[in-house]
């Protein structure tokens, strides 16, 4: 992942044509946000497709993107799949359909920078790199869960590509050259998470070229904002390290036991709660900093729940062909 230098009259003359893929289910209330961060791209608008494909969804999310599609100045394609529900079936669907030199994947609830696709496509310039994945910041937050989420980094690239097994990017901002899709095939439509991953780590493992970060290719997400959907969000999380053992052998996280639990509890309350009050009374605190350790606390359980949960969704080995 080592950046290599990239002679600057060939990057700043690198546009080749990009199709960028993007899964939507029940997407409606996103959709505005995310056609004016299309819209205001730097990436010239002739070289770029926008293939947003609607997974089933019950509101009216393909309605939105069909008057999208006529009305916008840039190229949006509207898809469907609704035979598998998955992201990562309709993310095949856009694959399929693109004409694209490079497929570039980011989410309906993702809000791209206006560099973000001319900071993904330069890595590509060098003929090595056939993955790129670019980075994932916080949206800004209201709650103490957002706050925390943005505090820890949840989302950010640096956790995935520092995987012990390989590196991988997240699918909310990452390119593919499609020659690696063609040697290895596309997305395991029938997996609900993980599949970032195994795609990413399929690709590496055929030895067909390397992966590639590119830091100010940013998105911006949403951090859960709920008790419910942070606990969500860490059992899914969870699923994935189960499936991604089942499929690649990676090590099993450790569930921690209720004596450490206790610990870290004990731990909170008669040394960091003392701590951390007195630094809020003179400004240097804030109640994400108090609650820091229960908040880690609850994610963990919520993981570990998750992991100990999962079961591999049947037909999760049948990876399909371009």
């Amino acid at each position: 992942m080592n950046p290599q230098p990239i002679d600057a009259t060939t990057a700043t003359s690198f546009f080749p044509m990009v199709s960028v893929v993007i899964p939507i289910y029940n997407g409606e209330a996103d959709l505005p946000d995310l056609l004016n961060c299309l819209l205001f791209q730097t990436y010239p608008k002739d070289r770029v497709e926008y293939l947003l494909v609607d997974n089933n969804s019950s509101d009216r999310t393909l309605a939105f993107l069909q008057t999208a599609a006529e009305n916008f100045p840039i190229t949006i394609r509207p898809l469907s799949e609704n035979l598998i529900q998955s992201s990562y079936a309709a993310r095949n669907t856009g694959i399929r359909a693109a004409v694209g030199e490079f497929i570039v994947f980011t989410d309906a609830d993702c809000r791209p920078q206006p560099q973000w696709l001319n900071s993904l496509i330069q890595p590509f310039v060098n003929l090595e790199v056939v993955i790129v994945a670019g980075e994932i910041l916080a949206l800004p937050g209201k709650t103490i869960l957002e706050q925390h989420a943005e505090r820890q980094e949840t989302l950010s690239q640096k956790h995935t590509l520092a995987h012990s097994f390989r590196p991988y990017g997240q699918t909310a901002n990452l390119a593919i050259r499609p020659i690696a899709l063609e040697k290895v095939g596309l997305f395991r439509p029938y997996l609900t998470t993980g599949g970032d991953a195994d795609i990413c780590w399929r690709i590496l493992g055929e030895n067909i070229g390397r992966l590639e970060f590119a830091p100010n290719a940013i998105v911006q997400h949403r951090h859960r904002a709920t008790l419910p959907e942070l606990q969500s969000q860490w059992r899914r999380y969870g699923r994935s390290n189960f499936y991604l053992h089942e499929l690649h052998g990676v090590d099993l996280m450790r569930e921690m036991t209720l004596k450490e639990c206790g610990y870290r509890l004990a731990r909170w309350l008669l040394k960091e709660v003392p701590r951390d009050a007195i630094k809020a009374i003179a400004g240097q605190a804030t109640l994400v900093d108090l609650l820091n350790t229960p908040i880690g606390l609850f994610t963990a359980r919520a993981r570990a729940a998750g992991q100990k949960e999962a079961k591999l969704p049947e037909n999760a080995e049948i990876i399909p062909r371009l």
